[in-house]
């Protein structure tokens, strides 16, 4: 091999490995924003699942968050958190205070009120009458003919059935690009 053709074979090598080399750095930096916005993510998802257990007790969580349920993004959610990272309640003034979760938790709603049943009972109670899977909308429907004073979003009724979900009390089925909802067999049962 002539020292030239080794010259030219050589150049050609580092040229190569440069622009390999700009193409990883670029692609790290790519990689490196797709996991910053997964850890956002991340702690989203971990402040629902923290709200989803503070209100999981209380009877209609659609009025606790009216926000939520008219579409809101949640992201911003995140920004209005007390100092202890509790959720704020209005006062009757308007003014925003954070209450103890244990208070939030002990009032469970104005005195003189019957407590109705939550939002996931009504749903398993819906989904008790069929033997075929049921869609979120369909299920939502239902609620509304049968229980015209409870009007929860269509996101609201998704996300109560993806909680009925994670507690084995639901199983969900997708067929093509629709997801249908049926009880597990140890609730149909029972």
């Amino acid at each position: 091999m002539s020292s030239q053709s080794a010259a030219t074979l050589r150049s050609r090598y580092v040229e190569q490995a440069a622009s390999d080399l700009e193409a990883n750095r670029r692609r790290q930096e790519e990689l490196a924003k797709k996991i910053e916005l997964l850890k956002q993510e991340e702690a989203l998802l971990s402040d629902i699942l923290d709200l989803a257990e503070r209100y999981e007790g209380f009877a209609d969580a659609s009025r606790l968050l009216p926000e939520q349920a008219q579409g809101e993004p949640v992201v911003a959610k995140a920004k209005h958190r007390g100092k202890a990272g509790a959720p704020k309640q209005r006062s009757a003034s308007g003014k925003s205070k954070s209450a103890p979760a244990g208070a939030r938790a002990k009032n469970g709603g104005a005195k003189g009120k019957s407590r109705e049943p939550l939002l996931g009972d009504l749903l398993m109670d819906l989904l008790k009458g069929h033997e075929e899977p049921r869609l979120a909308k369909e299920l939502r429907d239902e609620l509304l003919e049968k229980h015209p004073t409870r009007d929860p979003s269509p996101q609201v009724v998704r996300n109560t059935l993806e909680a009925l979900v994670a507690k084995g009390r639901v199983q969900r089925h997708k067929q093509q690009r629709s997801v249908m909802y049926t009880l597990t067999q140890s609730d149909n049962a029972g």
